[in-house]
């Protein structure tokens, strides 16, 4: 199996390298949205994880939370 997912890492590497440079950042934002949509976690799964983190203390204060967006 490792020999089968080497060969499309490898594939996929080639062509990305095969992609015109002005290309690459809607390539990104594809493969991210991609990798986004098979990742998504069940709404149980994901409030476990929060639960989880915050008892471990991984918490951020809200108004960085805020940070970075743009509310207008």
């Amino acid at each position: 199996m490792a020999t089968n997912i080497s060969k499309y890492r490898e594939q996929v590497l080639e062509e990305i390298d095969k992609t015109p440079m002005e290309h690459l950042p809607h390539l990104l934002q594809i493969i991210r949205i991609f990798r986004e949509s098979i990742t998504l976690k069940s709404s149980e799964e994901s409030f476990k994880q929060g639960w989880f983190e915050a008892l471990r203390g991984e918490t951020k204060p809200v108004s960085e939370l805020w940070e970075g967006i743009d509310a207008e």
